[in-house]
């Protein structure tokens, strides 16, 4: 039985959750990690917040040489990662590094990064509309910079995190939408600078891929969810859960109709990490195929189980966003088709909405609503 207790938290849904990652992946899988030096950049995200988790709790089993974060703090968080490196000074190293104007040379130990994985990016609508060009600057140049630093050089696993959003709103016909869906996508309007940027950048890779034969995995993420999500990250499982804490009703600025499939962080990290390790050039979708739900049901298991943990007391309510353009070139639907990451990456994800919303809530009940 794999230790759970570890040293940076002791959070049991967190701890769990790491051992469920590392359980789900294949022996050649975690041989690729073996005595890797990780380069992570964004770091101090959602994301990022499980993926240092996961390193760290299992640095010892795979005999990872070093963790090199890096992290502009623009939106990322700094707490949980300063507890984190004390609690490993010497497998972490933290720097601050803005990707879009910073030399990845200077790093100390990038250079010998086997493992590379590239989240610096605004992912919140609220906050890409704030960092427009930033947004665009992280997804494009700052890619390109760190693909010339590692054309020649040996890696086992480039990653560059897409988006479900370069599909933009799917056609009927296409949804579940199959990775060779090009999109129906606005290039001029407020979503457009994240839409486009992930679209261009996934060309980028393809390109270097061709030219110096990278082992680039690209992942399209669905709609994840749970620990790690800072509840004022703007995104709808943040907001239902920070109305939960804070005992405000549940606010949906739609008619509640549109509808989601939704990814419980664990499931999409193992995920991530399969799309990795798998070793040559490709795209996968990564996410829950089912069910697909409206807005309207999502708030509901928020209500029922912040009613469990929290005596949550609160109503969903229906309203209008002061902001304009709040809903403009917001999908409809989003439901992924992951046929091809199932069977060429043997990915399965388990975990069913209403236990991962549970799960949410009782990390953040534990944490008293923070990430540490």
């Amino acid at each position: 039985m794999i230790q759970t207790t570890k040293a940076g938290t002791d959070n049991r849904i967190l701890q769990e959750d790491m051992v469920a990652i590392y359980e789900k992946l294949s022996g050649p899988e975690k041989d690729k990690l073996r005595n890797s030096t990780i380069l992570l950049t964004g770091c101090g995200g959602f994301l990022g917040y499980y993926f240092m988790h996961f390193f760290s709790h299992f640095a010892e089993e795979l005999q990872i040489k070093q963790i090199i974060a890096l992290e502009n703090f623009l939106t990322g968080t700094k707490d949980w990662l300063d507890n984190l490196v004390d609690s490993n000074p010497d497998l972490i190293k933290l720097y601050e590094f803005n990707v879009i104007t910073d030399s990845v040379e200077n790093v100390p130990g990038a250079a010998e990064a086997d493992i590379v994985i590239h989240m610096a990016s605004i992912a919140s609508p609220t906050f890409y509309r704030i960092y427009p060009i930033e947004t665009v600057d992280a997804n494009i140049t700052g890619l390109r910079r760190l693909l010339d630093f590692y054309a020649e050089k040996q890696l086992r696993g480039f990653l560059f995190f897409s988006s479900s959003e370069i599909y933009g709103d799917p056609f009927p016909e296409f949804i579940p939408t199959k990775e060779d869906y090009r999109g129906n996508v606005a290039s001029i309007g407020p979503r457009a600078c994240y839409d486009e940027a992930k679209r261009f950048g996934e060309t980028l890779c393809y390109l270097f891929a061709q030219k110096y034969n990278m082992p680039i995995g690209i992942a399209r993420p669905f709609n994840n969810y749970g620990p790690g999500m800072n509840i004022n990250d703007k995104r709808l499982p943040a907001d239902f859960a920070k109305a939960v804490i804070e005992g405000r009703d549940l606010e949906i600025l739609s008619d509640g109709t549109p509808t989601r499939t939704f990814c419980y962080i664990s499931d999409a990290i193992n995920g991530y990490l399969k799309v990795l390790l798998h070793g040559q050039f490709d795209v996968f979708n990564i996410g829950m195929d089912n069910p697909e739900l409206s807005v309207r049901e999502f708030a509901e298991i928020f209500n029922r189980n912040g009613k469990e943990i929290f005596d949550y007391q609160g109503q969903i309510s229906f309203s209008q966003s002061a902001d304009k353009e709040y809903l403009t070139d917001n999908p409809n639907r989003r439901c992924p088709d992951i046929t091809k990451a199932r069977t060429i990456l043997n990915y399965s994800p388990a975990v069913l909405v209403e236990d991962g919303i549970k799960r949410y809530l009782e990390f953040l009940h534990i944490n008293n609503g923070k990430l540490v």
